[in-house]
């Protein structure tokens, strides 16, 4: 039967036995746009094999109802089937809006649910309202990210977006909360070949402090350049921190990869202090570092844009105050 009129639904995220952060994040947000939206039901859809005991939690950090679907065809993600299996779901319980998280997967996952359903879908939101007209608002950063643009669905539903990790607070647990748990099948597969087998799941993490999970990020920017680029390694094993970047600097090869870049198309950090060096400041970057605790700043540029949004900075080349700014932590921890 379909769900209540406005029904906002998130597509579960899991790894192995455990909900991504992003899923928790995107719980937050569903409960605030139903609540906008009248108030109402939020679910959670999870697909995959053995990974039902996910569902409490999912109830306890806010889904009114969590669709499940346990299949051992669905152990492992799958474009094809889960395009499948999620299509038939949304066509039968006809939700309003319907979020998934930005990763790699959920970007695959949901350009395909949407040309399936021949819905709209704003991909990679940096945040989502819901208008006097009851229509989702979905932000998205426009003209590289100098601007964000407001785009509607107004009139094919579902609603579709894919939001990036890190841009929503995650709610907090609540174990007084109840929810209904609606177990579903994969008939849809019945029958079904699918030209794709996959064998297995390689998971590799980047060495040092995960970026997300850093009190210090130290950022670096076109300014900082290749031979001063270590600098900014030293710097945040100095001060127990991760490095981040922007995209000039990732495209010059300089950061160790796609994990370290902050921005609307990278991660989303909130670190108690960010430090960036270099950083011009483009909307690109600030979506992903605007709601760190301290920011501090330094550029030889006085008009750079990242000063607008930093509570200290310095007007200086980074290329000279890096090394000092070593030495004097060098003097500092030896006292």
């Amino acid at each position: 039967m379909p769900e209540q009129p406005g029904a906002v639904w998130i597509i579960v995220e899991q790894n192995g036995s455990m909900l991504a952060e992003v899923t928790l994040e995107l719980l937050g947000k569903a409960r605030e746009l139903a609540a906008l939206g009248g108030g109402s039901h939020v679910s959670a859809v999870l697909l995959g094999n053995n990974t039902g005991i996910l569902a409490g939690e999912l109830i306890v950090h806010g889904a009114d109802k969590v669709i499940f679907i346990d299949d051992p065809r669905l152990e492992l993600y799958q474009n094809d089937t889960y395009g499948l299996v999620l299509t038939e779901l949304v066509k039968k319980h006809r939700p309003e809006i319907v979020l998934f998280s930005a990763s790699y997967c959920g970007s695959e996952l949901s350009a395909t649910v949407a040309a399936k359903l021949e819905t709209g879908l704003a991909a990679h939101c940096v945040d989502l309202n819901i208008n006097d007209r009851g229509e989702l608002v979905q932000v998205v950063p426009a003209f590289g990210g100098m601007v964000l643009g407001d785009i509607f669905c107004p009139i094919e539903r579902p609603q579709m977006a894919s939001v990036k990790p890190g841009m929503f607070s995650k709610p907090d647990r609540d174990t007084t909360r109840t929810g209904e748990v609606i177990k579903e099948t994969a008939s849809i597969l019945d029958g079904y070949e699918s030209p794709l087998k996959a064998v297995r799941v390689v998971q590799k993490q980047p060495a040092g402090l995960p970026l997300e999970k850093a009190a210090t990020v130290v950022a670096g920017g076109w300014g900082v350049g290749q031979d001063t680029w270590p600098y900014l390694n030293q710097l945040a094993g100095a001060l127990s921190g991760a490095v981040g970047c922007t995209r000039p600097a990732l495209d010059e090869g300089w950061a160790e990869g796609e994990h370290a870049m902050i921005g609307t198309s990278g991660k989303t950090v909130r670190p108690q202090v960010y430090i960036g060096f270099g950083v011009s400041g483009s909307t690109h970057h600030i979506a992903g570092m605007k709601d760190s605790k301290v920011i501090i700043n330094i550029n030889k540029d006085p008009e750079a844009p990242i000063f607008q949004v930093s509570d200290y900075g310095a007007v200086v080349d980074a290329k000279e105050l890096l090394p000092l700014l070593l030495k004097k932590i060098g003097e500092h921890k030896e006292k």
